[in-house]
């Protein structure tokens, strides 16, 4: 398998071809210059990662061990603890927070594998949308199209974590995914992203938004640094309750195992209505390289998305309900409403939301007897204008925001792992990608069919083209 660009820049650091400390220095750099534009990070931590950076080359240069991602920039959305600066999750009132006293457990483990943490990234507030499109930090920008007059939406809640990763400012970021916040920005900003399954990483320093529902994960431009990345963040974490009992279980060293003996299927009826054609193409495409001919229906998919709007909307409500009380003007209007309106759900509503996930979970569970891996949009669009409002998706106008988690939130509600695989365009065109859906805590299959797309040249992931000279 060949290494992606972040596993080849390890490569020469810890080979001595140049050092942790030049390749921060020119990351920041890249950041300051070319950032602006997309807007992606919130925040630099450049003294601490000039530091880290001198103190793993003086590590290098003593002839020790150093980890695989060595002298790698990264970045955390900013609803991760950062050490030294408060976490915002994307808002306006936890400005004024303290900041935080260590790093979330999930930049510990990249940092202890080498990767220097340059800083945090833009983010919907409170991680409760799908455009990044924040009143306080500004909208993050799609780096492949920005002749657009008013720009186009990074996705969301992770929309600086994709965006920065596909302008070449990182090779590597977090992101979180409640409802398909990892793989709708993967989608529209033409990265690879992973959701994987519920409990697999630990959440702790993240900021919660839905503890039923929240998942972390990683975004990068090639197969195999998506899967460096992942491999680093197992392990165990007595601090998450919610961390299911699974031992680590890398995926690098499987990526050539090819996909001989795997049953692929389409996913039709909910995912194979209200789509673009971009989307129903990109499907089209990934099903013909992996031999999928069979389509099948999962019934309960609109049932499980109403599911997770409900139970979203319930735990999310309650657990801003004493900061709504008090500062209720302060939050993004975006969400006002929606946090309100969670918070007076009838508990009945609620319980019944959690029976039907369940019985979503159990006829998943049924339907993947059958099949190892199943196919569906990311997204049902490529990336749309900042501040447009609707999409028209089968004769129908819809809510634009809601509805780029069409394909994605009946996912989320069962908490299977997911790979968003992006399928570039003709020159010119937006890029859009596919869920690779598998069964719990069967990460490695899904590697196993994404590295294939990749090698078939299918499915790619490069830098944005206005961004392309200087890439880190």
């Amino acid at each position: 398998m060949t290494p992606g660009p972040a596993l080849a820049l390890a490569a020469r650091i810890q080979a001595g071809e140049t050092t942790a400390r030049a390749v921060t220095e020119t990351a920041l750099a890249r950041i300051r210059d070319r950032g602006p534009a997309v807007n992606a990070f919130t925040a630099l931590l450049a003294d601490r990662a000039l530091a880290t950076a001198a103190a793993l080359d003086r590590r290098i240069a003593a002839g020790e061990a150093v980890g695989p991602l060595a002298g790698l920039p990264v970045a955390a959305k900013n609803l991760f603890d950062l050490a030294g600066i408060p976490t915002l999750a994307g808002s306006r009132i936890r400005r004024t927070a303290p900041p935080a006293t260590r790093d979330a457990f999930l930049v510990r483990r990249w940092e202890a594998a080498g990767a220097i943490c340059l800083g945090a990234l833009n983010m919907d507030e409170f991680a409760y949308g799908f455009t990044t499109e924040n009143s306080h930090d500004g909208p993050a920008r799609n780096p492949h199209d920005m002749a657009h007059p008013v720009g186009r939406i990074a996705g969301g809640s992770s929309g600086g974590s994709g965006a920065a990763v596909a302008a070449g400012l990182v090779p590597l970021s977090l992101g979180t995914d409640t409802n398909g916040s990892i793989r709708v920005p993967a989608s529209l900003n033409g990265v690879w992203g992973l959701k994987p399954s519920y409990g697999r990483l630990s959440r702790h320093g993240a900021f919660p938004f839905v503890h039923s529902l929240d998942h972390v994960g990683p975004f990068a431009r090639s197969v195999a640094d998506l899967a460096a990345g992942y491999d680093a963040l197992q392990g165990p974490d007595p601090e998450d309750p919610a961390q299911a009992p699974q031992p680590p279980a890398p995926v690098l060293p499987g990526l050539g195992a090819g996909i001989g003996g795997l049953r692929i299927a389409v996913l039709g009826g909910w995912f194979g209505r209200q789509q673009s054609a971009a989307a129903r193409k990109a499907v089209a495409a990934v099903a013909r390289a992996l031999g999928a001919t069979a389509t099948v229906a999962w019934d309960m998919a609109e049932a499980a998305r109403a599911a997770a709007f409900l139970i979203t909307s319930a735990e999310g409500g309650a657990l801003h309900l004493p900061t709504l009380r008090t500062r209720l003007e302060d939050y993004e209007p975006l969400i006002q409403d929606r946090l309100l309106a969670g918070a007076l759900l009838p508990a009945a509503w609620v319980s019944q939301a959690q029976r039907v996930r369940g019985l979503a979970r159990e006829s998943m569970r049924a339907l993947q007897r059958d099949w190892d891996i199943l196919l569906a949009p990311a997204t049902p669009v490529p990336a749309t204008p900042i501040g447009q409002e609707t999409l028209e998706l089968d004769g129908a106008s819809l809510p634009l925001r809601p509805s780029l988690g069409l394909f994605t939130q009946p996912i989320s509600a069962i908490g299977l792992p997911v790979i968003a695989a992006p399928v570039p365009r003709a020159e010119g065109a937006l890029p859009i990608g596919v869920q690779l859906i598998g069964r719990p805590f069967e990460e490695a299959v899904l590697f196993r069919a994404a590295a294939a797309l990749e090698a078939a040249g299918v499915c790619a992931a490069p830098v944005a083209p206005d961004f392309a000279a200087g890439a880190i």
